[in-house]
């Protein structure tokens, strides 16, 4: 038996750890440079305001309602979510890591009649350490969970657990449970079932499993198979990505090599840092930026380079070195580049890689030193040590190339910006 646990929107819930005054106010998290909505609180969703509408065109409600704002604090986000996944770890035999907001646990180690009343202590217990709110999803498969936790998250008769742990349950929960909301199935699945009536998880379940092995293939019949409560997805090969991108959208122009130079060893950094996590190698990256297409009165330009590793690495060190080199003949002073990223692709697992007998590099050292390395920016965070490309510019340039109006203090990972309070 798995639970689920699915913190109540968590970027808005963060924001709020800080902010008590704002428990019953709408609030709402805006991505990169403080374009588009990608949080919302209960208060904000009322209003009718959608998940991903720029923030200009809802400036009047924004005014209207009093709505508070905040720009993406990724380093306070992460920070809690280490912590709320450190208390689920503290609960069970075996931990999966889903996203950044999301953990699957084992029950097996609870009886049958107590895991409700578990996982009811257990989200209390998050709250009360961490100010983080969450859902519990109880099931046999973690399709299953995912259906019970978006109950527990919208009915607060469950205390914050839902368990579906009969097959009457089971049918009654998936009759109301629309398709489209069912983990794994996409908007393109959603279509083609509508298009055969399917409008619901019952509907869809009921569904013969060779009719839906045709018209699905292995991942829908995986997702039939776990509306029926057979445990056949494993999260492990879901979170590992075939492709890893870092890009960004600038404020403001960059014109010059060193700050773009510095933009695009963040994004190689983040991108090999994502490759580690997932115990994974890359054989080729591609570095681009261009220009804004829609400017008609400024001089264009387009970058884009492929480099193809002999052999596949996550080191930083080695990335960085790759791109810079494919990426500086390239560049022109004066160009107004808008946007710039990073690729990671042709994905290999760690333990696939065969040694090259000519290879220049001691990879064995190499390795220790970036474990070395991440395991002194996991203790004391990310900017504790930083490649001489990763160098912080000046605060004109940052605010330059990133718009945050509304940016809240790094609470928990920046010793400067810790709560004061004065009594």
């Amino acid at each position: 038996m798995y639970a689920l646990a699915d913190c109540n929107n968590f970027f808005v819930s963060c924001e709020r750890v800080f902010r008590p005054d704002l428990w019953d106010k709408p609030v709402l998290v805006l991505s990169g440079n403080d374009g588009c909505v990608i949080s919302r609180s209960n208060e904000v969703k009322a209003l009718g305001i959608k998940m991903g509408v720029p923030l200009y065109q809802i400036r009047d409600l924004v005014e209207k309602h009093h709505i508070a704002c905040f720009s993406s604090n990724f380093s306070l986000y992460g920070d809690l979510s280490a912590r709320v996944m450190s208390l689920l770890r503290n609960h069970t035999t075996r931990f999966e890591q889903y996203s950044i907001d999301e953990g699957f646990i084992t029950l097996d180690h609870v009886s049958p009649a107590e895991r409700k009343t578990y996982c009811e202590n257990l989200v209390r217990e998050i709250y009360q350490g961490t100010g983080i709110p969450v859902s519990m999803g109880i099931a046999p498969s973690k399709t299953l969970c995912k259906v019970a936790s978006k109950y527990a998250k919208k009915f607060p008769g469950y205390n914050g657990a839902c368990m579906i742990d009969t097959d009457e349950k089971r049918l009654k929960a998936l009759a109301k449970f629309e398709i489209g909301d069912v983990w794994g199935v996409g908007r393109q699945t959603a279509a083609k079932l509508a298009a055969l009536g399917i409008s619901t998880a019952l509907q869809f379940a009921e569904m013969s499993e060779s009719l839906v092995q045709s018209l699905l293939h292995k991942p829908g019949l995986l997702t039939w198979r776990e509306l029926h409560g057979i445990d056949c997805i494993d999260t492990s090969e879901l979170v590992s990505k075939q492709s890893i991108t870092t890009s960004r959208t600038f404020a403001n122009p960059i014109t010059t090599l060193p700050l773009m130079e510095q933009q695009l060893a963040n994004f190689c950094d983040t991108c090999a840092r994502k490759l580690r996590m997932q115990k994974s190698l890359c054989a080729q990256l591609i570095v681009f930026a261009h220009t804004s297409r829609f400017r008609t009165d400024i001089e264009q330009c387009q970058i884009v380079q492929t480099v193809n590793l002999s052999i596949p690495t996550s080191d930083t060190r080695e990335l960085l070195s790759y791109m810079l080199n494919a990426f500086r003949p390239y560049f022109r002073e004066g160009v107004q580049f808008k946007k710039a990223g990073v690729i990671f692709s042709r994905i290999v697992p760690e333990g696939s890689v065969v040694a090259d007998l000519f290879d220049e590099r001691d990879r064995t050292r190499d390795t220790a030193l970036q474990r070395t390395i991440d395991k002194i920016r996991d203790k004391s965070g990310r900017n504790a040590i930083l490649l001489a490309t990763q160098l912080p510019t000046s605060k004109e340039q940052a605010a330059q190339v990133y718009k945050s109006e509304h940016q809240s203090p790094r609470y928990t990972t920046e010793l400067s910006q810790v709560l004061t309070i004065r009594i």
